[in-house]
């Protein structure tokens, strides 16, 4: 049976820049084997597939890897929402509207947003709450990164897990230099694994206001050596970064770019609401541009 398929590059304004994702939007009839042998044949970093979900304004949302299902996922998301608005399966009145994605990590509140420009941007909030889990042994993740552990910044927090809805490892290295020596590691992701910890790493490095990041993140273990923009990480980070942050109630807000190493530059805009000293709410976004289209023949 042939089912319809799009791609859309994901955080970014720009063609072939930003993650790259594939959206069955008619995902009806699919098994799951099958939605894993096609996220396998499109070989990027997560493709979706979408049914109806239980009201007038939800979908429900399976997000593969090439190599497994994963409950919760940024780009997915965001570009998901573009590719359903751009494509009117998603009919908006009004500059501003709103969805809700049904996924495994729980409810997905989308906002999506035309400018004036015809231009469509998409904004997630995560599913949960974010979670700080253990500190993670440096050792660990040195050898994960292909950095030396006197690479990794420490003052602010040790490396550590934090989840939005899915889990990271979430390290800060000295600076933008150190970070662009940074290599994943199959063997460094198993030894994450082996201890119980996520395989996945994202490394950061801070500008001098805070507000500015540049972020890498590997996935070798999911198929995904390195990932040119994680929503759900920033998502992670955001909340890590609010969690540290003294200030009892504040709105906060990061700009982050990923993928530069790779040629494919990325920018999400991620902010966090701390009030009464908890994180109550992370959200991340950006824009998208559809790159193709076209059908899929599957059994």
């Amino acid at each position: 049976m042939r089912y319809r398929y799009y791609t859309c590059d994901v955080f970014t304004e720009e063609r072939f820049g930003g993650n790259p994702l594939a959206v069955l939007p008619e995902a009806e009839g699919l098994s799951e084997a099958q939605m894993q042998q096609i996220a396998r044949e499109f070989a990027y970093s997560e493709t979706t597939f979408v049914r109806p979900g239980p009201g007038p304004d939800s979908w429900a949302v399976r997000i593969f890897t090439p190599s497994r299902e994963v409950p919760f996922a940024g780009h997915p998301n965001v570009g998901t929402a573009f590719v359903l608005a751009t494509t009117g399966a998603i009919p908006g009145d009004g500059p501003t509207w709103r969805v809700t994605f049904d996924e495994a990590a729980g409810p997905v509140p989308i906002t999506i947003e035309r400018g004036e420009d015809g231009r469509i941007r998409c904004e997630l909030t995560a599913p949960q709450r974010i979670a700080v889990g253990d500190d993670v042994a440096v050792p660990l993740v040195a050898q994960a990164t292909g950095l030396a552990p006197g690479d990794l910044r420490l003052d602010r927090h040790a490396p550590c897990v934090a989840s939005v809805g899915l889990p990271f490892v979430i390290a800060e290295v000295a600076d933008v230099a150190t970070l662009g020596r940074a290599r994943p590691s199959v063997a460094g992701g198993e030894a994450l694994a082996e201890t119980g910890h996520p395989p996945d790493v994202y490394v950061y490095a801070r500008g001098g206001d805070g507000s500015a990041i540049r972020a890498r993140m590997f996935a070798p273990l999911d198929g995904v050596p390195e990932d040119p923009a994680t929503g759900s990480a920033g998502c992670a980070l955001a909340g890590l970064l609010a969690h540290l942050d003294a200030a009892e109630s504040a709105a906060l807000q990061w700009d982050i770019v990923q993928g530069v190493e790779m040629g494919r530059p990325s920018r999400l805009a991620a902010r966090a609401q701390k009030l009464g000293g908890e994180v109550t709410g992370v959200w991340i976004g950006g824009a998208s541009v559809m790159v193709a289209e076209g059908f899929i023949e599957a059994g």
